[in-house]
């Protein structure tokens, strides 16, 4: 019964119908972040990297990381380097936002960082197994 049922849903859906809503899913809700950082402004992104040690100016990567990079991961193109860019994104929020909180739990007994880390983690997922066929960079592999 359940193999029968495998297969009909095997001959319907594919792995890269699942790459895409992967992509789109995770770029989407990313780019809410990076629209709040274009309404709010940086300054306190800029703070912490200056109270961490590092230059002010990479505050203006998470116009990058969190706009520029989602959309590169929607439409498939650059979908590996893309993804890295998120990913080390990521680890600078992770670093900047939770290093204190890193062990802690929420309320309702999740990590306090479960949310960038489900981003972290993702982004590592699409670096590895790439865009597919339904992107800029799957059309350019059958050429």
């Amino acid at each position: 019964m359940y193999k029968k049922l495998d297969q009909n849903l095997a001959s319907i859906l594919n792995e890269d119908i699942g790459k895409l809503i992967l992509r789109v899913s995770i770029s989407v809700l990313m780019l809410f972040h990076g629209y709040s950082k274009l309404s709010h402004g940086v300054d306190k992104i800029a703070e912490g990297l200056v109270s961490s040690g590092f230059p002010e100016f990479l505050a203006y990567g998470v116009y990058l990381g969190e706009i520029v990079l989602p959309i590169l991961i929607i439409l498939g193109l650059f979908t590996r380097p893309a993804a890295l860019g998120m990913c080390i994104t990521m680890v600078f929020a992770i670093f900047l936002v939770y290093s204190e909180k890193l062990f802690m739990l929420s309320q309702t007994g999740a990590p306090v960082i479960e949310l960038p880390l489900i981003y972290l983690l993702l982004s590592i997922v699409i670096f590895f197994i790439g865009a597919g066929k339904y992107s800029f960079d799957g059309k350019s592999e059958k050429k």
